[in-house]
């Protein structure tokens, strides 16, 4: 008996679907009903209060924290891909081109790690600044706290965001861009007032993309600023490994559930109303 296109398509799909069930779903639901489960068992939001009145201040650090990150990411891959596709210096454009995609293949441990080298009071970057003449030893101080998580977010995730800007920079109309230029706009005036207006969406999908993303990550506050506050994921590690608190760190996972369902609304609530969906 011959199976039809569809019976086969569901069959190749199958082991997917089984995985994605096995590895996300089960997971997400084991974790929601756990955060809305009292100790008696029935429904309460116990976990919920407790994780606010412990955690309340690392829930606004996070989004503070990653709120920042991706600010400054924009206007670091703003200024890359402007520069890719505006650039008329051969080898700055060149060397550039060579060198942002880089990080793109450095997982966030590794480049937490690398940043514990570098921000460090005897790290690189002060030892640097010293041996330069910059500045003196007892001047050296330790970035490895929020300015180290900040750092290394932005640098790990400029490229990802400056590659989908370039592109679809890449892809306008050169006619409207050198009609600018030929009225005299500078290369910078061209880029905010004609350019970036017509890649916004792009831009915005790929900083929903990395705030996403950033809020996820463990590896980058727990090694490079171990000090209170801290964000929500350490906050989780550590419910469950000091204390098997399975509840409270279900409930802050619910948060942040909540808080990347709000950055992705308000995108879908932009897009809907730039193309006049009421």
């Amino acid at each position: 008996m011959s199976l039809s296109q569809r019976q086969l398509a569901l069959l190749l799909i199958a082991p997917g679907l089984a995985l994605v069930a096995a590895l996300f779903l089960y997971p997400l639901c084991f974790s929601l009903i756990s955060a809305f489960t009292g100790p008696e068992g029935g429904f309460s939001l116990q976990a919920f209060g407790k994780a606010w009145e412990l955690y309340s201040g690392d829930i606004l650090f996070t989004v503070i924290i990653v709120l920042a990150s991706c600010l400054l990411t924009g206007l670091a891959a703003i200024v890359i891909a402007g520069t890719l596709t505006l650039g008329e210096n051969r080898y700055i454009v060149g060397t550039l081109k060579a060198l942002y995609r880089w990080p793109l293949f450095i997982p966030f441990i590794v480049a937490a790690q690398c940043m514990r080298t570098f921000l460090a009071k005897n790290g690189l970057m002060n030892n640097t600044f010293v041996s330069l003449g910059l500045m003196e030893p007892l001047q050296a101080m330790s970035f490895l706290d929020w300015r180290g998580i900040i750092a290394t977010f932005v640098w790990k995730q400029t490229p990802f965001v400056a590659l989908l800007l370039a592109g679809a920079l890449a892809a306008l109309d050169r006619a409207t861009l050198e009609a600018g230029r030929n009225l005299g706009a500078s290369r910078m005036r061209v880029l905010v007032e004609l350019a970036l207006p017509q890649v916004m969406p792009q831009l915005l999908v790929a900083l929903v993309l990395s705030f996403v993303t950033m809020l996820s990550v463990l590896s980058v506050p727990m090694m490079v600023a171990g000090s209170q506050p801290t964000m929500l994921t350490v906050d989780m590690a550590f419910r469950i490994n000091a204390y098997g608190d399975y509840a409270t760190a279900n409930a802050l996972g619910v948060i942040t559930y909540l808080i990347s369902a709000g950055a992705a609304i308000i995108y879908l609530k932009r897009g809907m109303a730039k193309e006049g969906t009421p």
